[in-house]
């Protein structure tokens, strides 16, 4: 009787192995059938542009219907891609042919080249004054060649378990909020509401199929009725880019999912492969919390120091310093000469600041400081990988502040404050025990960083702490649609 016992325990064991396993190979199995149907689209259109002879205008069109087509089933895999392996998918769809960036873990490395292929890359060549066949197909090859990398088994056992599918879904919604709705990778801003609208729905299908497959992880009733109230908006909004509501569409939907996935990301004790996810915390409960992306090294030189006294004088002297030409060659000129405290941290009177001479202006205008923190690179050319990199180059940069390191320090220590100050501080420092331009570019950045603490009035708004009037709401839509700013 107890042998008997012991096999049926089996059998149900088994039973239920089995079913799990294939539970999960359900989900595993939509990924390689919408990986599957983009990879088919794609030899299609590398086909079609094949086929067509020297670009007619109706040669161009039937490429770009194959195009649609293929976004569209590119959309349908988009949240798995996008995450799995960022950098592989600007060669699937990079909006740039070639970048220059880093990770946004690894801020204190040198920009790498990025070169991007794919279909948004192939859509805007169709526009040229002169199309080369060759490079279309290039763009179409790369693509194609890319997408042997997600079929890798590195990248499809974590499709086994539950853990990417939460840190997957953080970026899908982050996207939404940034990318899918701006005309950032899309040049046809007629199609960007329907693909979005398009992609919801497969994401709802991702969604049913993770559920099915991981229940015991599964998204809650709340988040997925939400998410169906969320389609209902979106597909009963214009299809005209230029009338959606991107307000709502982040204020209503969009955070307050971002807010429920955050919580499953914790509960769900979720774990990752990927350094990416690093950059991004965990407990954050809103995709307007500051606390949400780590930012740059604020404090420097000054970093192992955790008493709040001595980082509140170091504060202090990094204030004193930001509004003193002594800085400067010509004791005249501090860093509020240019980032002025009634501008925003910069300068909105002129088009670029005048050089060190008063005559010359400078080639770049001045950056406002807030929110600076958040740059991982420094400069639109990303010259600097660090905020205090950047403040000693324009300190001795000749036309701009026009010092040098030993005068600079040889004016700083004749000041008893200074002096008595900077000394102090320097017995937290092992690594540079003397006092140096690091030491004081670092109180300066220290400083500034408090300005990216604040919240806006749309911070508030968007977490449910203030309202906007119509046209500021109004204003927010065009500055995402029309006029085209949040594309960049």
């Amino acid at each position: 009787m107890k042998f008997l016992l012991v096999i049926l325990i089996l059998s149900a064991t088994v039973f239920c192995l089995s079913f799990n396993l294939r539970q999960k190979k359900e989900y595993k199995s939509l990924y390689e059938t919408t990986l599957g149907d983009f990879r088919e689209q794609q030899k299609d259109l590398r086909k079609t542009i094949q086929q067509t002879g020297l670009f007619s205008e109706n040669d161009k069109e039937k490429i770009k219907e194959q195009i649609k087509v293929s976004r569209g089933k590119l959309k349908a895999i988009d949240f798995w891609l996008r995450y799995f392996e960022p950098l592989t998918y600007k060669k699937i769809n990079g909006p740039l042919p070639v970048e220059w960036e880093t990770e946004v873990f690894e801020k204190y490395e040198p920009p790498y080249r990025r070169q991007g292929g794919g279909i948004t890359l192939a859509e805007l060549s169709l526009d040229e004054e002169t199309v080369n066949k060759d490079s279309v197909l290039a763009l179409i090859d790369t693509s194609l060649a890319a997408l042997q990398t997600f079929e890798a088994d590195s990248i499809t056992t974590q499709l086994n378990t539950y853990h990417h599918f939460f840190l997957a879904n953080r970026l899908y919604l982050l996207n939404l909020a940034t990318i899918y709705t701006t005309g950032f990778e899309c040049p046809d801003t007629t199609n960007i509401i329907p693909e979005l609208q398009s992609m919801l729905s497969s994401v709802k299908k991702i969604y049913d199929n993770f559920d099915s497959s991981f229940p015991q992880t599964a998204l809650s009733k709340e988040y997925l009725d939400l998410y169906d109230k969320f389609l209902m908006f979106v597909n009963d909004q214009s299809r005209n880019f230029s009338l959606f509501d991107h307000f709502s569409f982040i204020k209503d939907f969009v955070n307050p999912l971002f807010r429920l996935n955050q919580q499953f990301i914790n509960s769900y004790r979720v774990t990752t492969i990927s350094l990416m996810d690093f950059s991004l915390e965990n407990n954050a409960r809103s995709i307007f919390d500051k606390s949400l992306y780590s930012p740059q090294n604020t404090k420097g030189i000054f970093s192992l120091v955790d008493d709040e006294n001595v980082l509140a004088e170091i504060k202090k002297m990094g204030k004193l310093l930001f509004y003193d030409p002594i800085l400067s060659g010509n004791n005249k000129r501090s860093c509020a000469s240019c980032h002025k405290p009634t501008e925003y941290f910069t300068d909105t009177t002129l088009a670029t600041a005048f050089q060190f001479d008063g005559q010359q202006h400078l080639p770049r205008n001045t950056p406002s400081l807030v929110n600076s923190v958040f740059n991982h690179l420094v400069m639109y050319d990303g010259k600097h990988i660090s905020l205090q990199g950047q403040a000693k180059d324009v300190i001795t940069n000749p036309v701009e502040m026009n010092s040098t390191e030993n005068e600079l320090i040889k004016k700083i220590l004749s000041c008893k404050e200074y002096r008595d100050a900077f000394k102090k501080f320097a017995q937290y420092t092992p690594e540079e025990k003397d006092v140096s331009l690091t030491h004081i570019v670092s109180a300066i950045t220290y400083y500034y960083a408090d300005f990216s603490n604040y919240y806006s009035p749309f911070d508030d708004a968007m977490n449910n702490k203030g309202k906007l009037n119509r046209e500021e709401k109004n204003g927010f839509n065009i500055f995402m649609s029309k006029a085209q700013c949040g594309t960049c």
